[in-house]
């Protein structure tokens, strides 16, 4: 295995009725997509304290910023991965971040329908997961049929943030998550 685990969350986190935070690693976390004419110098890489090593490293971890560790961990919110990263969220990236290990969402397989209708394969599994409570999504495919199916299907507050992933979250993405998870205490 070439990246260490981490930390459990505490018990003071899981089970907990602190809004869920589904956070997705490509996009949000490990920007790409970007021109050369609006990167020239293409983008940013970062060292951590917790480098993983080995020949099967990823080699866009170094395009994730470690400081998005202490910021996520600051959020009023329970933290999940909601990645296609499965295990490796836990064993590459939140090292790499500072953070313990997380829920991570396990995913079925996705519903054609869900496809032909524009619903992204992540919705249902998600509101799922959440079952009533208050939950941020944060990914970079979230579009009009998630958030009309969200609406619909989930009994609590949601907030569907879908971020650039040519820049990644960004510090108006922060500010914005973090508003609407600190009006959430009154709702739980």
């Amino acid at each position: 295995m070439p990246c260490a685990p981490g930390h459990r969350y505490g018990a003071d986190v899981i089970g907990s009725e602190l809004p869920l935070l589904f956070l997705d690693v490509d996009g949000p976390l490990i920007p790409f997509g970007a021109t050369r004419e609006q990167l020239p110098d293409g983008y940013p890489t970062y060292g951590s304290g917790h480098t993983p090593q080995g020949p099967g490293i990823n080699p866009l971890m170094t395009r994730i910023n470690p400081a998005h560790g202490r910021r996520l961990m600051e959020l009023p919110c329970e933290l999940v991965w909601a990645t296609t990263w499965m295990t490796d969220a836990n064993e590459c990236i939140a090292p790499w971040l500072g953070l313990p290990q997380l829920p991570l969402v396990r995913w079925p397989e996705p519903a054609d329908e869900d496809e032909r209708n524009g619903l992204h394969w992540k919705t249902r599994p998600l509101i799922s997961w959440a079952a009533g409570r208050p939950f941020a999504w944060v990914d970079d495919e979230i579009t009009d049929a998630d958030a009309a199916r969200v609406e619909a299907h989930h009994s609590g507050p949601a907030l569907l943030r879908r971020i650039d992933p040519r820049r990644g979250i960004t510090d108006e993405d922060y500010a914005v998550i973090e508003a609407w998870l600190r009006m959430q205490r009154g709702h739980v």
